[in-house]
């Protein structure tokens, strides 16, 4: 049979005292779900009123047992893989590409892409780099050899004729 966890009424008051002084939005929600268990209301009616899952509200309760209040003042990331690179390695990293881009090199985000996942040591997805690019206010400048508006070669030709026909009439 699993554990059940028991919120005092003290305890559900002191947790109301700090809701008082929370700032965070998430944090003060969570808080409120577990001085709610702790006045006497079940996971279910809980989940009512704050809009949790019943089974989310359990695990609040057993985090607050087990390790105290910072438990719920954290930003609620309960597990998963989040080991990417720093702001700073992720610049020492761009900083290499910005020296071959300023020597004329053509850079593309592949490039970058497979360099990142070098160094985080797993694969990132490839929209992930152009939120690590926008972060660093990287932006996209890609030489062009002619504008895509372009009139064809045959338009120019004639354009240029007829300029000429009119110069000689004086009519420009």
């Amino acid at each position: 049979m699993p554990k059940t966890y028991q919120v005092t009424e003290a305890e559900s008051k002191e947790l109301r005292e700090t809701m008082k002084k929370c700032k965070k939005v998430n944090a003060y929600r969570r808080m409120e779900a577990v001085a709610l268990r702790g006045e006497g209301k079940t996971n279910e009616e809980i989940g009512m009123l704050t809009g949790f899952h019943s089974d989310w509200v359990s695990k609040l309760v057993s985090l607050y047992c087990n390790d105290g209040l910072n438990a719920l003042l954290e930003d609620g990331r309960c597990g998963g893989n989040h080991k990417n690179l720093t702001h700073e390695q992720e610049e020492k990293i761009l900083k290499e590409f910005e020296e071959s881009a300023s020597k004329g090199q053509l850079i593309t985000p592949n490039d970058i892409k497979k360099r990142y996942d070098e160094a985080v040591g797993h694969e990132t997805k490839p929209s992930f780099i152009y939120s690590v690019l926008k972060r660093h206010n990287w932006r996209k400048i890609m030489p062009r050899s002619q504008h895509p508006n372009k009139a064809s070669d045959e338009v120019i030709d004639t354009s240029k004729k007829l300029t000429n026909k009119l110069r000689r009439w004086n009519i420009m």
